[in-house]
């Protein structure tokens, strides 16, 4: 059996089409989202992201996981930007996206439950998270994290109802003999992000994942590549995040990257290789950066 190819890729900021923010948008956080987008918009390039999804087709995954903050203001005119983006990385089928902070900054005027993107969070049949979407020896746990808050926080939550609906998701899914990856903006693990950006019920979650476990865990929202580990019931569970799809580098936050990730399921074994793609700021293409293999039984 072939390893499972799975891209991972975040953040990708996508510009805001013109007309994206009416008169009354700045009533509401979106005139502090408007002000940052003009000193930070910047550092997301169109021709990053477009570089990045070149490469990420070239890579030829089974399937592409992309975890939010496609918008930048939560506007229904950046909601239906980044649904014809979506349709531009591969069939709905064969993409999953776990909404942002950004994707739900504002509630007032925004698109109710993420609508114009319901085909890319779950398959037919689901009406809330989690979902599940199984995908040959892997299963898919998209999570939502992605709450509106008050100004000057990121921070985001997954609330006691999906968090209750998890518990046995992935205790049928271990039964099944399934590859569980677990897709979610905020990184659920310590350390990684500032107070103000994290997950709030992150406790929570990491209880519930050392009794049921999985088998790896996506994230981004920090714009770093970043490798942490959380505590199973078998070891310890992989936690990967990537920096921003469209990242020229210029700022604060590295260049855009995203991660190739070949998972093997044969044998019982539970390996992951890890391939490592980054911009080259020399040659505005995407190269390699490097590679390593996990065990998602012992971390």
């Amino acid at each position: 059996m072939q390893p499972f190819r799975l891209a991972h890729l975040s953040d990708p900021h996508l510009q805001p089409p013109p007309g994206a923010l009416r008169p009354a948008d700045f009533a509401s956080k979106r005139l502090l989202s408007a002000i940052a987008w003009r000193r930070k918009g910047r550092e997301h390039q169109p021709q990053v992201l477009e570089a990045l999804t070149t490469d990420v087709a070239a890579y030829a995954p089974d399937h592409i996981a992309v975890t939010g903050d496609l918008t930048n203001f939560s506007t229904e005119a950046e909601f239906a930007a980044a649904r014809a983006w979506l349709q531009t990385l591969g069939s709905q089928s064969d993409v999953t996206l776990s909404p942002g902070n950004h994707d739900a900054l504002v509630a007032r005027n925004a698109p109710d439950s993420f609508a114009p993107w319901r085909e890319w969070l779950e398959d037919p049949g689901d009406s809330a998270f989690p979902a599940v979407r199984r995908r040959g020896p892997v299963a898919l746990v998209n999570l939502c994290s992605a709450i509106p808050t008050a100004p000057w926080l990121a921070s985001g939550r997954l609330g006691e109802e999906q968090l209750a609906r998890l518990k046995p998701i992935l205790a049928q899914l271990r039964q099944e003999g399934l590859f569980r990856v677990l897709m979610i903006h905020h990184p659920p693990a310590a350390g990684v992000v500032s107070k103000r950006k994290a997950l709030e019920d992150a406790p929570a979650l990491r209880a519930l994942l050392g009794v049921e476990g999985a088998e790896l865990i996506l994230h981004g929202h920090a714009h770093e590549a970043a490798v942490s580990a959380l505590p199973g019931p078998r070891g310890a569970i992989p936690v990967l995040g990537v920096p921003s799809a469209s990242a020229a580098g210029h700022g604060k936050h590295p260049a855009a990257r995203w991660h190739g990730i070949e998972i093997d399921p044969t044998q019982g074994q539970r390996k992951i290789r890890v391939v490592a793609r980054g911009l080259s700021e020399a040659t505005s293409t995407f190269e390699p950066l490097g590679s390593y293999v996990l065990d998602a039984a012992q971390g």
